[in-house]
């Protein structure tokens, strides 16, 4: 976690082969599981965003890169409070094809 933009933007483009200026928000995680960073592309700049858990909370986070997938906006919410991805009372989205609009 101690890496700045410019570290983060190396492994994003280097390690993942992804591109740092796209449209997305990519996340990295703490050795503890307990501190959270996320860097985005604003348009004329880039946003590092941190956070850290108070007390015993984790953040859920992938074991192994079977486990990685992109996340909703609600998700994403879950994950900063510390709280399951997996809400069994929470109603799903409905998806893109669906839409009539």
């Amino acid at each position: 976690m101690r890496r700045s933009i410019d570290g983060l933007m190396a492994i994003i483009r280097d390690t993942y082969q992804m591109d740092p200026y796209a449209h997305a928000l990519y996340l990295f995680c703490g050795k503890r599981k307990n501190t959270l960073k996320a860097l985005y592309f604003d348009r004329d700049g880039f946003c590092l965003l941190y956070k850290r858990l108070d007390g015993p909370g984790r953040f859920q986070w992938p074991k192994n890169a079977s486990e990685v997938r992109p996340l909703t906006r609600q998700e994403f919410r879950w994950l900063l409070e510390g709280l399951s991805l997996e809400q069994p009372k929470a109603i799903q989205p409905a998806s893109r094809q669906n839409r009539d609009f």
